[in-house]
């Protein structure tokens, strides 16, 4: 069950971050970096994706996809219809975790030391979660300051989660 929940809160959280791009008026919006922020929208979209793709696709899927950590921080101006095609290659290595990870190896150290650390399998996914919440914040701040536009995405919706229903009684 926690394997399936944590793939569905990335996956929701993953369509969240392709409607904040797509709420942004142009291209160019993206890479802007007003004062005070070091990190633009696009860079946050790459590093998400690129993070996602390594820790799940690449480590617990086996996908073969290679990581340029340093691209995800240098790239500018990479189109839209880019990152977006980042995003839907992020769902899909949480898809493929998804359907390798099983309840028993959550308890074995996550098979690859990160920043000096050996940590368990499923403690690492959380952290995963989080930490892709806090930059999809960051991400929305972004936005909304660049755009000078408090419309929300509706980022969190309950909805998008693997086992919300509706209540009909």
């Amino acid at each position: 069950m926690w394997v399936a929940a944590t793939a569905a809160i990335l996956d929701r959280d993953l369509q969240a971050l392709a409607r904040e791009v797509a709420a942004y008026p142009d291209d160019a919006a993206l890479w802007q970096t007003p004062e005070g922020i070091i990190n633009s929208a696009g860079t946050l979209v790459l590093h998400l994706t690129g993070n996602i793709q390594h820790f799940l696709g690449s480590r617990l899927a086996d996908t073969g996809f290679v990581r340029d950590r340093a691209a995800e921080f240098s790239a500018r101006d990479v189109p839209r219809v880019t990152l977006l095609r980042e995003i839907d290659a992020a769902r899909a290595a949480v898809r493929s975790a998804a359907a390798k990870v099983t309840a028993d190896s959550l308890e074995l150290d996550f098979p690859e030391i990160v920043g000096g650390m050996r940590v368990a399998t499923g403690e690492y996914l959380i952290h995963l979660v989080s930490h892709f919440a806090y930059h999809l914040g960051q991400l929305d701040y972004h936005r909304r300051l660049v755009t000078r536009s408090s419309r929300g995405v509706d980022a969190v919706r309950l909805a998008e989660l693997a086992t919300a229903r509706p209540v009909t009684d």
